[in-house]
């Protein structure tokens, strides 16, 4: 769609130059995310301010322009991508610490502060973020709110939902709201901000963040167990999150996987090895012995090949290299990947994995498995050619029956990238009838017009 010059020039008087653009050749690098899907939008911009944020949005529902919000574009499922072009607006430079209150453990951030920023500010001060995605360097806070994205140390700390208290956003009819409280406790209204955490830019654009805090542990160590395996390897994860030291990460890696890492790596594995977790824990140095012990206890069964305890920061790298070399080796084993991060609870995932191998033999192609255990949250990579006749096609049918079987064993399509284009087409799979009209009666109550982020999230209505 062509933009109205009224509009083009109402926004130019809001965003002054140097942080609006119009070209096409520099609004192309801002349509796409790490989904690798591409749209073209007709003007970007920079705000820098909440004031600007709400004079885009009442312009752009004034005009009926789509508005799609932007992070640093890490994610993956094409939640960021313009599909009906309009207008993107980069959040990159709201990235100011707005009030920091060690006392009550919280900060006020604005959307653009990249976590590993947020982290690097609050460590000397004794305090961190629970979220930890692995794209930390590059993602925005504002981005890890709208997915509800979360990491590794979810499993003991919670993801961004349980690490929020309060948000400042704009809805779709340029409406100023606060939700949430300054404090840990507080049950007046309904709950707008879990509600806002997770919809991905469709229901308001957060303009800044109340972040509950936590302290940061006095020690951390880190182990790897490796079983002959996966029923083994999956009755430890089990007996591991029943014992009193829960971990503060659990990741897993599956036969195909470490088969991928021994052929494209130098990594220090057993012959037999079938699965391997790699745990940590964390809390009191003079706890650690303890906590190790009892996770020792609760790994320890007749397929357990291996376990091993780092004792030093070098020794903690080199167990944590063979996870790292996973994800080049990938590269290079197929041209294409299908990367989805299903949740099935913690005792079904034995039958997940045995699944996964069933569907990568019928339909002959390769399946490699790997994620955070401790929560049932598993990143399925499912590689393909796209250049051989008919197999993007079989991907795709192949994907379809993952995603029955996560639901059969009463798991959910995503536990951390969202929902997006990717999986908006099977979410009807797990949502019923009339809890969809009810969120879509949501989006209407928040965005009447469909401005914000159009399109993405929830199944198309018929």
């Amino acid at each position: 769609m062509a933009l109205p010059s009224a509009f083009l020039n109402r926004l130019a008087q809001i965003f002054p130059p140097g942080s609006l653009y119009t070209d096409p050749a520099d609004c192309w690098a801002y349509g796409y995310d790490n989904s690798r899907r591409q749209a073209l939008a007709e003007a970007v911009v920079f705000p820098t301010s909440h004031t600007q944020t709400v004079e885009l949005a009442r312009l752009c529902n004034e005009h009926r322009v789509p508005l799609t919000a932007r992070g640093r574009g890490t994610g993956t499922t094409g939640a960021t991508v313009p599909l009906r072009g309009g207008v993107v607006a980069s959040f990159e430079r709201m990235n100011q610490i707005v009030e920091f209150s060690p006392g009550n453990r919280y900060i006020v951030v604005e959307p653009g502060l990249t976590n590993q920023a947020l982290q690097d500010f609050l460590k000397p001060h004794g305090f961190f973020w629970p979220p930890d995605p692995t794209s930390a360097a590059f993602c925005s806070v504002g981005g890890n709110l709208a997915y509800n994205s979360a990491g590794p140390r979810a499993v003991k700390y919670g993801t961004p939902r349980e690490n929020t208290l309060a948000l400042r956003a704009v809805t779709g009819l340029g409406t100023e709201i606060r939700t949430g409280v300054f404090t840990t406790k507080g049950v007046v209204g309904y709950d707008l901000t879990r509600l806002l955490l997770g919809s991905e830019g469709t229901l308001a654009l957060i303009t800044e963040a109340t972040l509950k805090l936590t302290p940061l542990p006095e020690a951390k160590r880190t182990m790897r167990a490796i079983y002959a395996d996966l029923d083994h390897a999956t009755e430890a994860i089990t007996r591991i999150m029943a014992q009193p030291a829960v971990p503060c990460a659990l990741e897993f890696i599956d036969g195909n996987a470490i088969e991928l890492i021994r052929r494209y790596s130098r990594a220090d594995l057993p012959e037999r090895a079938g699965a391997l977790l790699m745990v940590e824990v964390d809390g009191f140095a003079e706890g650690m012995a303890v906590q190790i012990e009892s996770v020792r206890r609760a790994a320890q069964n007749e397929g357990l090949l291996e376990f091993r305890v780092a004792a030093t920061a070098d020794e903690v790298e080199a167990l944590w290299q063979t996870r790292k070399a996973l994800s080049p080796a990938l590269r290079k084993v197929a041209p294409k990947k299908i990367n989805e991060d299903v949740v099935v609870p913690v005792t079904e995932l034995p039958l997940l994995i045995a699944g996964l191998n069933e569907l990568s033999q019928r339909y002959d192609l390769a399946i490699v498995n790997f994620g955070h255990a401790g929560n049932g949250n598993i990143h399925v990579n499912l590689l393909f050619d796209p250049a051989k006749p008919g197999e993007t096609e079989k991907a795709h049918e192949c994907l379809g029956e993952i995603f029955s079987l996560v639901l059969r064993l009463r798991g959910t399509l995503s536990g951390e990238h969202g929902v997006g284009l990717e999986k908006r087409d099977y979410v009807d799979r797990e949502i019923d009838t009339g809890a969809l009209e009810l969120m879509r009666a949501v989006k209407r109550q928040f965005d009447p017009n469909g401005i914000l982020n159009p399109d993405k999230t929830l199944p198309l209505a018929d």
